[in-house]
C-alpha cells in the first residue's frame, strides 16, 4: 500500500534500547523494581481520542490531536468535529479549505463517523484501555521517577497542559528494557470477568487477532478512593501527579463539602470553603468541615498522595493506557463501545468565508422574509380589490 499504512503478517518486532541519559536510567531502574509489590492488573474499561496522520508529508507517522481521555466514542468524535471547526475557523484558512471541512463538520454534527480523510490527513477516533497496577496496598501510587513540573515552595506553576500534548503514535520505536517488558505482558489482555457484557468479551477477544500489537501511551494519574473494600474513580486524567494532587485538595476542600450537603450549592458565592465555612457551622458540621480542611491542607503542604478523611481513602493512583494496534493503525471504537449521547451541534454555523451565523440571526432572517411576503401579498391584494 502507498497511502502510509503498514501491513504484516503478525505481531510487529520490538526493538529494545539502552536508557539514554542518567534520568532515564534511574527511571528504568523504578520501572524495573515497581512489578516487585503488583499482584495484578485492575482494567478500567475503555477511553477515546483522536489521531492524525499526514498522508501526504514525509513523516506518515500517528500523532494524537484530541487526548485520550473521553469515555465514550461520540465524545472524542465530537471533539474531531470542534478540532475541524477551529481549523475552519482560523484566519489563515482559504475558502477551498472550508469548502474540503464544512461539509465533514455537518457530517459529524448527525453520524457516528469513526474516521475521515480531509484536506490530506487521516483523522480516526482510536480507542484505549485503561488499566492500573495493584499490590497489597492497593492501586499502585506515583513513582518517585514520575515527571513532575518545577515549582517553587509558595508559588503557582503555570496552568496544566493538554493531556498528551506532542503525543507521537510509532508502534516501531526501540523501547527501553522495562516498557518493552509491559508492551510484551499487555499484548494478550482481554477482558473476560463475568460483569462484562458477552457481546464486550467477545469484542474484547477479536480484538486481539485483528491488532495483535499494543502501544503504550504516557503515564496519566487519576483520582481513587475506597471506602471498604471498593475502589471508586474521582476525577478526571492527568499528566502529572502534581496536578492530581491539586485535583484532590479542590475535591477536599470544596467540592465533596458540598457533595454531602456540609456546605451549600450557592454559585454566588464560590469561595467558600471548608475552611472558611466552619465558623458558621453548627459543632457537628464545623468538625466535618475541619477533618476535611486539615486533610486539604496536608496534602498540599507535605505532597501526599494519600489521605484518610471520615473513614474515606483518597489517593492519587498510577493509571495506563494501552492502544491496540493493527495492519492499518490504531483499534477504532468496537461495536460493543456504548454512546451515552448523540451527534449534535456544538459550535455556530460556519460559512466559505469564514463568517459565523447564529441561529438566532437565521430565525430573524425568516421572519423578516415572512413579513415581506405577507406585505407583498397585501398589496397585491389591495390593489387588485381597487381594480
Amino acid at each position: 500500500m502507498n497511502d502510509g499504512r503498514q501491513t504484516w503478517p503478525g505481531p510487529r518486532r520490538i526493538v529494545v534500547r539502552a536508557p539514554e541519559d542518567p534520568v532515564e536510567a534511574v527511571t528504568e531502574a523504578d520501572a524495573c523494581d515497581a512489578p516487585l509489590d503488583v499482584d495484578t492488573a485492575l482494567v478500567r474499561g475503555p477511553l477515546f481520542g483522536v489521531a492524525a496522520q499526514e498522508l501526504d508529508g514525509e513523516d506518515s507517522r500517528w500523532r494524537v490531536v484530541s487526548a485520550l481521555k473521553e469515555g465514550c466514542p461520540q465524545q472524542a468524535r465530537d471533539a474531531l468535529m470542534d478540532l475541524l471547526w477551529l481549523r475552519a475557523y482560523e484566519d489563515s484558512a482559504t475558502r477551498e479549505e472550508r469548502r474540503a471541512l464544512l461539509p465533514w463538520i455537518a457530517r459529524l454534527e448527525r453520524e457516528r463517523l469513526d474516521e475521515l480523510t480531509v484536506l490530506g490527513t487521516r483523522f480516526p477516533v482510536v480507542r484505549a484501555d485503561e488499566y492500573a497496577a495493584v499490590g497489597p496496598d492497593g492501586i499502585e501510587t506515583p513513582r518517585p521517577t514520575d515527571p513532575e513540573p518545577v515549582v517553587q515552595d509558595g508559588e503557582e506553576s503555570l496552568s496544566e497542559g493538554r493531556l498528551d500534548e506532542d503525543v507521537v503514535l510509532d508502534p516501531d520505536a526501540p523501547l527501553t528494557p522495562s516498557q518493552a517488558t509491559e508492551r510484551l505482558l499487555m499484548t494478550g489482555l482481554v477482558q473476560t470477568a463475568a460483569t462484562f457484557p458477552d457481546d464486550f468479551r467477545e469484542d474484547a477477544r477479536r480484538a486481539v487477532a485483528t491488532h495483535p500489537d499494543v502501544l503504550i501511551l504516557p503515564v496519566t494519574f487519576r483520582l481513587v478512593q475506597r471506602n471498604g473494600f471498593t475502589w471508586q474513580l474521582g476525577g478526571s486524567l492527568h499528566a502529572a501527579p502534581y496536578w492530581a494532587r491539586k485535583s484532590l485538595v479542590f475535591s477536599l476542600s470544596w467540592f465533596e463539602p458540598r457533595e454531602k450537603g456540609y456546605i451549600a450549592w450557592d454559585f454566588g458565592n464560590r469561595q467558600d470553603d471548608a475552611r472558611s465555612c466552619v465558623a458558621a457551622a453548627t459543632p457537628e458540621v464545623a468538625a466535618v468541615l475541619e477533618a476535611y480542611a486539615d486533610a486539604a491542607d496536608r496534602v498540599q503542604a507535605e505532597r501526599l498522595n494519600e489521605v484518610e478523611v471520615l473513614g474515606t481513602l483518597h489517593r492519587v493512583a498510577r493509571a495506563r493506557r494501552l492502544v491496540r494496534w493493527g495492519p492499518d493503525g490504531p483499534e477504532g471504537p468496537r461495536p460493543s463501545d456504548v454512546d451515552v449521547q448523540e451527534p449534535c451541534q456544538i459550535r455556530p454555523r460556519l460559512d466559505e468565508d469564514g463568517v459565523i451565523h447564529h441561529e438566532w440571526e437565521d430565525e430573524d432572517e425568516d421572519e423578516n422574509e415572512g413579513a415581506g411576503a405577507d406585505e407583498g401579498v397585501e398589496a397585491d391584494g389591495s390593489q387588485a380589490d381597487r381594480v
